[in-house]
C-alpha cells in the first residue's frame, strides 16, 4: 500500500488544498502532520498574536480532519528529523506539501526535498497560497517588477489561475502513529491571558474564513471602493489572517469575487489581492528587504535611533495624537488595525518620530494576527518611502487631517480613546488646540487624562523633509 505524508504548514484548510488532493488521488493511506519548528523561520518566527491564531487554527483543522475520518499528527521539530522518523515508522512512500515563499522557509524546504528524494521517497510541492508564483512573472528586460501597476497588468495577462477545487468528502483512515503531541504541548497560547480581545474579535479556522468571505460579499463588497478608507466602518474583508494561515486560498476569494453581484466595489478589492501578490513577488526577488531598504539611499538616512520612551508611547497608544493612539490601541486589543490607520501610525513613527521602520515592523510582527513577512515588509517600506512603489518620502501623513477626513464623526477615536469621548468633533482630532473651557467641560486635563503630543506635527514634518534632502541625491 502507498502511504502519503501531507505536511501542513500555512495551508490549514481542506478546500482547494493541492497537496492534500494529490495525496488522496495517488495514495492508499494518508498521514496529515503539522511539525512545529519556529526556529526554522528565524529571524522571523511567528509572533505572539500569530501563535494565538495558529493554536486555534490547528484545533479547527484537527476537527475538520476528524469529521472526514482522519486526524492531525502534531510533532515538534526539527522538521526533517521528525518527518524522517514518521516516514520510517509508517513506511511512507510519498511526501507532499504546499509551498511557502519566505527566504528561510524556501531554503529549509529545498534541503528537505533534496534529502527525501535521496532516500527514495516521491516528494512534491504545490502552490496553494498565490495566484501567480513569484518566479513566473518578469519584466520585458527579464528582471523582477518593482512597481505595482505594471506587475498587476502582467498578472492579468498571464495564464489565469486554476479554478479552486472542492475539499475531499472522505479521507482514508489514519495508520497507527506514535508520538503525536497534544496541541497544548506547543505552548502557543499566552501564559498571561492578554488575548481576550482576540477571542472576542476573530474566529480562526476554515469555517471562520468562509463565513468572513460570505459576510464581506453580502454586507461590504458593494461599497468597498468608498468605505475601505473608513476605520469607523466595517468596510473591509478582514480576510488577511485567514489568507496568511491558508484557511482560505486566493483562488477561492478571486472566484467568489468574480461571481459576486452586484459587481460594484469588487474590482477595488481584487486589486488588493494583487497587492498581496506583489508583496510576495518582492520578498522572493529581494530577500534582504525585511531588514534592509530596497532604496539603498536609505542606508544612510540619519534616523534618531530607537528612543525608548517615544517608542513605548507609540506602542501603548499614548502619543497624544488621537488617530495614532486609536490605531495602536485597536492593534493591542484585537490583533488587527485598519489599513488606513496602519499607514498613518507607521508614517508617524518613521517620519515624525524618525524611528527606523524596522522597529515598527517588529512590533507589528508580534502584535498582528495577520503578520505576514511579505505584506509587513512591503507596507513598512512603502510608508517609510524606501521600498518598491513607495510613496515619496515627502508624502507624510497628517493624522489630524486623516482623522477629520476618514473619521469625521469621531466614532473610531471615541471607541478606542474613550477619555476623549466628550470632546466636540471640531477638537477631537487635535485636542491640544481646544480652548481651555472646552477641555474642562469634556473632563480632560491634557498631560493628566490624555497626553500632550510627543512632537509638533508641523515641526517634525519639516525636520523629516530636511533629512530626506540630505540623502536624496545619493
Amino acid at each position: 500500500m502507498s502511504t502519503a505524508i501531507v505536511w501542513f504548514r500555512r495551508d490549514l484548510r481542506l478546500t482547494d488544498n493541492p497537496a492534500l488532493l494529490a495525496a488522496t488521488a495517488q495514495c492508499d493511506r494518508l498521514i496529515p502532520v503539522y511539525v512545529h519548528a519556529p526556529d526554522e523561520e528565524a529571524p522571523w518566527p511567528p509572533g505572539a498574536a500569530s501563535r494565538w491564531w495558529l493554536h486555534h487554527s490547528l484545533s479547527r483543522l484537527t476537527e475538520d480532519l476528524q469529521r472526514l475520518g482522519s486526524n492531525l499528527i502534531v510533532l515538534q521539530g526539527p522538521s526533517r528529523e521528525r518527518l524522517a522518523e514518521l516516514a520510517r515508522h509508517c513506511r511512507a512512500t510519498h511526501l507532499f506539501w504546499n509551498r511557502l515563499y519566505e527566504p528561510a522557509t524556501i531554503a529549509r524546504d529545498t534541503q528537505i526535498k533534496t534529502w527525501f528524494r535521496g532516500q527514495g521517497l516521491s516528494t512534491a510541492s504545490f502552490n496553494a497560497a498565490l495566484l501567480h508564483e513569484p518566479w513566473t512573472l518578469r519584466t520585458g528586460k527579464g528582471g523582477p517588477y518593482r512597481v505595482f501597476t505594471p506587475f498587476r497588468k502582467a498578472c492579468l495577462a498571464d495564464t489565469p489561475p486554476d479554478a479552486p477545487r472542492p475539499a475531499p468528502t472522505r479521507l482514508p483512515p489514519l495508520p497507527k502513529v506514535h508520538g503525536s503531541l497534544p496541541l497544548s504541548a506547543l505552548g502557543l497560547l499566552p501564559r498571561i491571558r492578554w488575548d481576550t480581545g482576540l477571542g472576542a474579535t476573530w474566529t480562526p479556522g476554515e469555517a471562520g474564513a468562509l463565513t468572513a468571505l460570505d459576510t464581506f460579499l453580502a454586507d461590504a463588497a458593494e461599497h468597498y471602493d468608498d468605505a475601505r478608507d473608513r476605520p469607523d466602518r466595517r468596510g473591509t474583508s478582514r480576510l488577511s489572517p485567514h489568507l496568511h494561515f491558508g484557511e482560505i486560498g486566493p483562488r477561492q476569494v478571486l472566484q467568489a469575487c468574480r461571481h459576486a453581484t452586484p459587481p460594484r466595489g469588487i474590482e477595488a478589492y481584487v486589486r488588493q489581492l494583487y497587492w498581496r501578490e506583489f508583496a510576495h513577488h518582492l520578498l522572493y526577488h529581494f530577500p534582504d528587504t525585511p531588514e534592509l531598504p530596497l532604496d539603498p539611499r536609505f542606508t544612510a538616512f540619519p534616523w534618531s535611533g530607537d528612543p525608548a520612551p517615544a517608542v513605548a508611547a507609540w506602542q501603548q497608544g499614548r502619543t497624544g495624537i488621537p488617530m495614532v493612539d486609536a490605531g495602536m490601541r485597536e492593534l493591542w486589543q484585537t490583533g488587527w488595525m485598519h489599513n488606513r490607520v496602519r499607514m498613518l501610525t507607521a508614517s508617524f513613527l518613521t517620519k515624525n518620530l524618525l524611528v527606523p521602520w524596522q522597529t515598527g515592523a517588529r512590533w507589528f510582527w508580534d502584535t498582528l494576527v495577520d503578520a505576514d513577512l511579505a505584506n509587513n515588509t512591503l507596507g513598512w517600506q512603502w510608508t517609510a518611502g524606501c521600498g518598491a512603489d513607495a510613496a515619496p518620502y515627502f508624502r507624510i501623513f497628517n493624522p489630524v487631517l486623516q482623522g477629520e477626513r476618514f473619521d469625521g464623526d469621531g466614532d473610531y477615536v471615541r471607541r478606542w480613546v474613550p477619555e476623549l469621548a466628550r470632546l466636540p468633533n471640531r477638537w477631537l482630532h487635535r485636542p491640544w488646540d481646544a480652548p481651555a473651557a472646552v477641555l474642562q467641560q469634556a473632563g480632560i486635563a491634557l498631560g493628566t487624562d490624555y497626553p500632550r503630543p510627543l512632537v509638533d506635527l508641523g515641526g517634525s514634518r519639516q525636520r523629516a523633509l530636511e533629512l530626506w534632502d540630505s540623502i536624496k541625491a545619493r
